[in-house]
């Protein structure tokens, strides 16, 4: 059905805050992928797909937000479901990874962990889909100081962007196998423990209908964030206005 990546970074803002951010991002030959693969939230990240029980991904991140590590709450989870053999689901938390691959998971598939990311995918060309996806975001992984809120222009790129390479470096390879379903989606969801005066709208995307989900995505990260740094020109006296309101409260 789709191929997917979970990561986790940690990072150091250029104030010398360190923070932790989690991302996924997923495609798939069929339409509205978003609303059903990738969860997030400043604790970690899931992803759950082939024959895919939406409650896994949810209930996991649920889990791990109430301080499980990430393999015990999806492994607790698989445990209590008749359907497990025909589940993928993989995460990060701040400290673990987690991969399974049922053993009636359809077509090629399979699943790769690697330093604080966790890649899957089923119904695929071969492994090469996989090993793309998780070396294209390996090059890319940020270990060094970087500013998330400033976007392309300080540090490392987005975790957004770099996840949404990552799946047209998987892409590239093949991908999905079903050339026969020519509608596809894709999304990419971003979480971190940085707080933000406005919120970037680049960290939560999806293309739910399209012959051309990444390249699509690609294009709707480049608008998200090119809207988001318009946003934080035009009414930039208008945040630090807040931001010393709120000092002196």
């Amino acid at each position: 059905m789709t191929f997917s990546i979970c990561v986790r970074e940690a990072y150091e803002t250029p104030d010398g805050e360190t923070h932790d951010r989690f991302g996924v991002a997923v495609t798939t030959r069929l339409p509205g992928v978003g609303t059903l693969c990738p969860f997030a939230s400043e604790n970690g990240a899931v992803a759950t797909q082939s024959l895919v029980n939406v409650d896994l991904g949810r209930d996991g991140i649920r889990y791990v937000d109430d301080g499980l590590a990430v393999d015990d709450a999806l492994e607790a989870l698989l445990e209590a479901d008749d359907g497990a053999s025909q589940r993928q689901l993989h995460g990060v938390d701040a400290d673990a990874t987690f991969a399974f691959s049922g053993e009636d998971c359809e077509g090629w598939f399979g699943d790769l962990e690697g330093d604080h990311y966790t890649v899957a995918g089923n119904l695929l060309v071969g492994e090469s889909v996989l090993e793309a996806t998780a070396d294209a975001y390996a090059e890319s992984a940020v270990h060094e100081t970087t500013d998330e809120t400033a976007g392309a222009g300080v540090g490392a790129d987005p975790l957004a962007k770099r996840l949404i390479d990552a799946l047209e470096a998987g892409h590239g390879e093949g991908g999905d196998k079903r050339e026969e379903l020519p509608i596809q989606s894709a999304a990419v969801v971003v979480e971190t423990t940085e707080d933000y005066e406005f919120t970037p709208p680049y960290n939560d995307l999806r293309v739910d209908a399209s012959e051309s989900p990444i390249e699509d995505l690609r294009e709707t990260y480049e608008l998200a964030l090119e809207g988001y740094e318009d946003t934080l020109d035009r009414y930039e006296d208008a945040f630090e206005e807040d931001s010393l309101e709120e000092a002196a409260e």
